[in-house]
């Protein structure tokens, strides 16, 4: 890289950044990203085999979206402090337990933001604490349909598709030498089926 980002879009969540990008050849290349704190991504997953999805309403595409709940990190906000106040404000769930499987780039063509992916499970219902403007309604569904709805093309969220074909891997693949799978793929079977 050359010489350090300028800003050429300050908002309230992200910034429009510009910097000169080194090349093999010697030349320098202008590149514009968006600078972005990161975010959490939770899978919220009830007894019985459900997964809490939202149906969220985003101007940017003017469409409802099928979604997991998600939001983006605070100043000096641990990312599972972020997962556990997004968990609660949209869907209304306590998580008993929150577990990170995993953290990923949203689209590093031209954002930076981290996307960290939470499993919470052990959920006390409540009622949702959504900002105002936020069109949100929570859609439980059983595991199997939410990922029939990921296949068909229902679900067009890449961070919902992410997550959710991540874990149902995680859910098949056996765990490895330091049982780092076994607490995760635990968290579908009922009470009476844990080991």
């Amino acid at each position: 890289m050359g010489d350090s980002p300028k800003i050429l879009l300050k908002t309230r969540r992200f910034n429009v950044v510009e910097a000169a990008q080194s090349l093999d050849n010697g030349s320098l290349a202008e590149r514009q990203w968006v600078e972005h704190p990161g975010a959490v991504v939770i899978l919220p997953l009830l007894v019985g085999n459900s997964v809490c999805l939202i149906e969220n309403f985003r101007i940017a595409v003017n469409q409802t979206l099928i979604e997991l709940p998600a939001g983006t990190l605070e100043p000096n906000e641990p990312p599972a402090a972020t997962a556990e106040r997004e968990l609660l404000e949209e869907t209304g769930y306590r998580a008993g337990r929150i577990e990170k499987i995993h953290e990923f780039f949203m689209s590093p063509g031209i954002l930076n933001e981290r996307m960290h992916l939470y499993v919470a499970t052990e959920l006390t219902p409540g009622a949702a604490q959504r900002e105002p403007g936020e069109q949100i309604q929570n859609l439980v569904v059983a595991w199997d349909e939410a990922m029939a709805m990921a296949m068909s093309g229902q679900i067009q969220d890449a961070k919902t598709l992410a997550a959710l074909m991540l874990y149902d891997r995680m859910l098949h693949v056996r765990k490895d030498e330091s049982g780092a799978y076994a607490t995760v793929a635990s968290a579908l079977r009922s009470p009476g089926e844990r080991r």
